[in-house]
Formats: structure tokens, sequence, C-alpha cells
């Protein structure tokens, strides 16, 4: 009885519409499927295999997928799955496999890469329950990684944001904080539109050069040397000191929580573009509020992968992710700073109000 009112303290007006657990005595595999709503579509969320997962950890990502599915304005809702093991476990293809066997009943669930997985789990879910989105481009799959979708996406937002603060982009001096797979690519779509990118910082250390870093020596040393610290000409600071440089934009774009009630008061940036997830505390978007700082709320910056994967999932192709992602997040961009603006509230609360409207208004 105790575990039943667990599971249902999680229960709202939008979901969840169910939770699974699976267990397979064989492989020791244990899982947690939970599918949010689906209201506007098939519920897409990635599989997560990491060995301290619970049900609310799984439901709160399921939750934050209905929201940005909603916002990025795609015909799908909110799920996420999760397999309780190392990701480095030596018969981890086996779990994936038994998880999938597992959850195969659910057919309103469509997963995707996560935290521990990746393509070849991908491959290994849909031979079994005929369903899965980020797949190699052999099975039909949009690479989303090499095509920098999301970081295309978190430019676009940029974009509309620089607009309302008055900034011209092809002018403005920006710091990327990551430089993992969405940073590369937000830094290389920025540096084709004529921004001047003056840090760029990775997990050993940030550089920063004021007349701006060149993108194709800052790549190169990053594949040679394995650290953005290394670019020759430039300062080496501490990754701290990024967020305090005089930019007119900053990007955080790799850990959670970087930015809290400890920092918010020593940035000096005009706008901040959340291309991580969840990169800035509530208190602390709040304070950079009250300052007058734009802040673009993670899962309407950063959803350029998710609508990749939607239009994977309806067969789309690469050719088309690029017009979509740019329709969409210019539109609910737009959407959400005029709200912000118009109601006088946080951007983040202006998001979640869109994203909820849009899931309460499929439900009636």
């Amino acid at each position: 009885m105790q575990a039943q009112e667990e599971v249902f303290q999680y229960s709202d007006e939008i979901g969840p519409e169910k939770i699974l657990y699976v267990y397979d005595p064989r492989t020791k595999l244990k899982g947690i499927l939970v599918v949010d709503n689906t209201v506007r579509g098939p519920a897409i969320g990635g599989t997560r295999m990491a060995p301290d997962i619970s049900t609310e950890e799984i439901f709160r990502l399921a939750r934050a997928m209905t929201f940005k599915n909603a916002a990025a304005d795609i015909p799908h809702g909110g799920g996420k799955s999760g397999i309780m093991a190392d990701p480095e476990s030596r018969n981890k293809y086996e779990l994936v496999r038994a998880f999938a066997k597992g959850i195969k009943p659910i057919t309103s669930y469509v997963p995707g890469p996560d935290m521990g997985t990746d393509e070849h789990c991908m491959v290994i879910i849909r031979e079994e329950i005929g369903r899965a989105i980020g797949l190699p481009r052999e099975f039909g799959g949009i690479p989303l990684d090499e095509m920098g979708s999301t970081g295309y996406g978190v430019v676009v937002s940029t974009e509309v944001a620089c607009e309302y603060a008055l900034l011209d982009l092809s002018k403005a001096s920006v710091a990327v904080e990551g430089f993992g797979a969405v940073g590369k690519a937000v830094v290389k779509f920025l540096t084709e539109k004529g921004t001047r990118i003056v840090a760029v910082s990775d997990s050993k250390g940030a550089i920063y050069q004021p007349d701006g870093l060149d993108y194709e020596r800052l790549l190169k040393v990053k594949q040679s040397t394995g650290a953005v610290k290394n670019y020759k000409g430039g300062k080496v600071i501490e990754n701290e000191e990024l967020f305090r440089l005089p930019v007119d934009v900053l990007i955080p774009g790799a850990r959670p929580d970087v930015i809290s009630r400890e920092n918010a008061r020593d940035i000096k940036a005009s706008v901040i573009v959340e291309a991580a997830n969840i990169p800035a505390t509530v208190e602390a978007e709040s304070i950079l509020h009250d300052r007058g700082i734009l802040v673009v709320p993670d899962f309407i910056a950063n959803a350029g992968g998710v609508i990749t994967g939607a239009v994977e999932y309806m067969g789309g192709t690469e050719n088309e992710v690029f017009k979509i992602i740019k329709d969409k997040i210019t539109k609910n961009t737009k959407q959400v700073l005029d709200m912000a603006k118009d109601q006088k509230v946080l951007p983040r609360v202006a998001a979640e109000t869109l994203a909820k409207e849009r899931v309460l208004k499929a439900m009636k």
C-alpha cells in the first residue's frame, strides 16, 4: 500500500498515464518507464542507464519531456525510461534488449538515446519493439550530433533573444560554457553569423580571447590535446570566471545549476540562452530577471534535438530538419518572450504556462 501511495504522489491533471516497472530474473534487469501524457501524440523521451535512477527522477524527466515537446509544438507527448545499471557494464546491450522486451506492450512510448545509452542501443530496442529514434543513418536515423541540430536551435533562439535585447548578433561578444556536441555546434553556427566567440570552456578549463577565438583552430586543439585551454594566443581562465566575463551573450551548455544564487549577481551578460538542461537554478533566474538580464529557458532554446527526433519518427529527411527547427524555435522563442514581457513574468514561467496550456487544450 505504501509503494502504491508513493507512485500516486506524482499524479495531477496531466499525468502520469503509466508507470511500469520491469524486472528480468535472467539478466537481473531493473527498469522503469513513465509515460506522462500522450494527448498530443505518442510519448517521446530518452532511455537513460545509471545505477541510481529512481521513480521520482524518471517521472520528473518524463514531465519535462511533456512540456518540452508541447513547447516545441511537435505532435508528441512526454515519457522517459531508465535502466538501473552502470553504463560500463559488460552486459549493457543484453540489459537493453531485456528492457526493450519488457516495455514492448506500451506502444504509446517511443524511446530515444539518453545518458548512458547510444544509437546502437536504439537499434536493439527497435529490433525488439519496432520503434525508436536516434538511430544511425543506415537505419533511417538522422545523426543528431553530426548535424548539430540542438546547437543550431540554440543559435536560432539566441538570434531572436538578441533582437528583443536590441543587440546585433553579428557584432555581439559571446561566451560558451561547454565544448561537447552541443557547444561545438553553437560555436560553429555563431561563427558563421560573424559573431565574436570570446570564451569557451570544457571540463579541463577555459580559454578567453577578447578579439575572438577561431572555431577551426579551437576544434583542432580540442581534438589533438583534449582541452580548449591549450588554444594558443588566448588567456587560460578558470571555468567559474567564464560566467563573470564582460560579454553580450552567455550560453551555458554543459552542467546543471552552474548559475546559482552565488554567482547570478556577478554575471555581466545582457542575454543568457540556456543550451544545457537546467543550467540555472530557479532562484538564479529570478535574480537575473530582476537585474534586467534576458534568459531564454532551456526547453525552449535546446529543443532542436527533440524536433529532429520527431522528424525522424515521421520518416522525414535530413534536408527538412534545419528549416523545421528554425521555424518552430523562432516562433516559440518569440511567443515566450512576448508573454514574459506582456505579463511581467519570468520567461520560464511564460514557457511553462505556454506548454501546459497546449497540453490541457489537447486534453479537452
